[in-house]
């Protein structure tokens, strides 16, 4: 199959690219290269350097394409709130702007990645697909505005969509941030530095930690599933951590003997969330397979920016 990955340069969407060309299929990316690595990717998939609001562009690439990630976006909830017009304009835009091109070339078929943050605070957990969203970032609302586009335009010209809400993705080569850092990639490196681990809030809230192998394994799936329905399903662990028990074993795996601070200064956000994965399991056969400490465990060992001495 021909497939295009929007945004397949970065964390995630490189090593999705990376395991579809190994399985066969021809692969093109493009990625503005604004969080993206070219480096990250076989020499296989086909790079393209571009905007996914530059249609003239996506008309050249999408052409025979069969199939369609959607993952470039703006992804920091900090960031958004400094800036939520570029977070409309990227994530929504372009997600309106890709749709457009897909209906132009004719391009079948959308998979988007898009995000748990959408579901903000919810009284009931695990949090299944049903559960009405209560965004609560700029973020996070231009995530469930672009899932709405997805669907809704696909419904009205004929593109088969599916929808992955992805939550906390981590795993070997996740950016460590100067600011704002995804907090596995920040406490292996306060850890490791001698630095203090800093939780903010307080420490008791609750994420799912889903490895990045198993999110792979997720989209992969979704490629052969026949989406009529429009279906939005979770991606997870189905295991919920705090981050208490995250920054324990972050010391224990790394032998290190960091203080624990917890700070004020920042919220640490809502105070539980975790996938339910039951529709995951119906639609896309999916079952996670690596577990938190497991996860850690690849990270130490790969990843040359945490490889203990």
């Amino acid at each position: 199959m021909r497939v295009l990955i929007t945004g397949g340069a970065g964390f995630l969407g490189s090593a999705l690219a990376n395991e579809l060309v190994t399985s066969g299929h021809e692969v093109l990316v493009i990625d503005d290269l604004s969080a993206g690595d070219p480096d990250l990717l076989d020499k296989r998939v086909l790079f393209h350097r571009g905007d996914i609001r530059d249609r003239p562009k996506l008309w050249t690439l999408l052409q025979g394409v069969q199939c369609v990630y959607h993952m470039a976006a703006r992804v920091l909830v900090a960031e958004s709130i400094l800036y939520p017009r570029e977070y409309n304009e990227v994530n929504v835009g372009g997600t309106v702007t890709l749709l457009e091109a897909m209906r132009d070339v004719g391009v079948p078929r959308l998979i988007l990645t898009s995000s748990g943050a959408i579901y903000g605070a919810q009284m009931q957990q695990p949090v299944a697909e049903s559960a009405v969203p209560v965004p609560q970032s700029p973020y996070a609302v231009s995530k469930l505005s672009a899932e709405y586009y997805v669907h809704t335009i696909g419904a009205l010209w004929g593109i088969s969509t599916l929808v992955l809400r992805i939550f906390n993705a981590y795993g070997p080569g996740q950016p460590l941030l100067p600011s704002h850092s995804p907090v596995i990639p920040r406490f292996l490196h306060q850890a490791l530095g001698g630095g203090s681990l800093v939780i903010f809030g307080s420490g008791g809230q609750t994420r799912d930690f889903v490895y990045m192998d198993d999110v792979v394994h997720a989209l992969v799936a979704a490629l052969h599933v026949h989406s009529t329905p429009r279906h939005t399903i979770n991606v997870g662990s189905g295991i919920e951590t705090s981050i208490d028990t995250l920054a324990a074993l972050v010391l224990k795996l790394t032998g290190a003997d960091s203080n624990v601070i917890n700070s004020p200064v920042e919220s640490g956000g809502v105070s539980r969330l975790c996938a339910d994965l039951t529709l995951a399991r119906d639609v896309l056969d999916y079952t996670p397979r690596v577990l938190l400490e497991e996860g850690l465990q690849r990270i130490l060992v790969t990843d040359s920016r945490f490889r203990r001495a």
